[in-house]
């Protein structure tokens, strides 16, 4: 009998149908294998950075002049021009001390390749005084939404951001000219009665800001994920959570379906309350 049992042949391990491919993606003992090491190794040390305790990030993305946003009379005399953005942004990211208090600016495409009046670059500015330049790169979202979706309390249906079709190229270009970190923001809406944000916007979301996010890493870029829901509406406090939940498991999901290195990306999450007329 015990012969018998030991010229039995072995029977050969059955692996599940995805094994190989998981194995491949988590080379580099557990790191994903779509990315080289030292890219790896990169990406985690400006998430870190970026992550500091105590510090956050500066959001100097606006297309517009900034002092616009103020309201205030005498501001809305300064010429919005390209002088002018210059002339405040450069002020304000030479700001001694900012970075006890700030880890990373978010740029605007223009500011990204602008020099201030004595002709540095704004990029030199910010890393002078020991932050990190960011940019935004997504295109926002067309108020058209999505056909078939509801209108949301934004007063619009559902929407798609825009911004994939060039960003292998944009995000080459950013990170040569010193750019370390991206930030993209997809919108969704929440109305308990209309069952928003739907299924389909919650798919197109996460999918998006995946493609986003592996394309950024691909080029050295710390991805900011932000699928954002917005805080407008009558919902209250526990749909927003119920919804904050499902949409971020979704996003996790789809995280790990596109070989993203947690360790070198941000998520940026919305405020879960009730809405502002709720």
């Amino acid at each position: 009998q015990a012969s018998t049992l030991l010229e039995r042949p072995q029977r050969p391990q059955r692996l599940h149908p995805q094994t190989p491919s998981i194995m491949a993606s988590l080379a580099h003992g557990g790191l994903p294998a779509v990315l080289p090491a030292d890219i790896l190794a990169e990406l985690k040390d400006t998430a870190t950075k970026l992550c500091a305790p105590g510090k956050g990030f500066l959001a100097a993305d606006e297309s517009a002049g900034p002092w616009l946003r103020a309201g205030h009379a005498e501001a809305k005399k300064i010429p919005d021009v390209i002088e002018n953005r210059a002339a405040y942004r450069s002020m304000c990211f030479s700001t001694p001390g900012l970075s006890e208090y700030i880890s990373g600016v978010i740029l605007h495409w223009e500011t990204l390749f602008q020099d201030d009046a004595t002709g540095k670059p704004m990029v030199e500015i910010i890393t002078g005084n020991g932050m990190l330049p960011g940019i935004k790169v997504d295109k926002a979202y067309d108020k058209c939404g999505m056909w078939g979706t509801e209108v949301g309390p934004l007063g619009h249906p559902e929407v798609a951001t825009k911004g994939l079709d060039d960003l292998q190229q944009r995000c080459a270009q950013a990170y040569a000219k010193g750019a370390r970190f991206a930030k993209w923001r997809n919108v969704l809406q929440l109305d308990p009665e209309k069952g928003l944000p739907s299924d389909l916007a919650i798919t197109d979301t996460v999918h998006t800001l995946a493609r986003y996010a592996s394309i950024c890493q691909s080029e050295r870029l710390v991805p900011i994920v932000e699928p954002e829901i917005v805080p407008n509406g009558k919902h209250d406090i526990h749909y927003c959570a119920m919804m904050t939940e499902k949409v971020l498991a979704a996003q996790f999901k789809a995280l790990a379906d596109h070989h993203i290195y947690l360790e070198g990306c941000l998520l940026k999450p919305n405020m879960v309350k009730n809405g502002i007329d709720g």
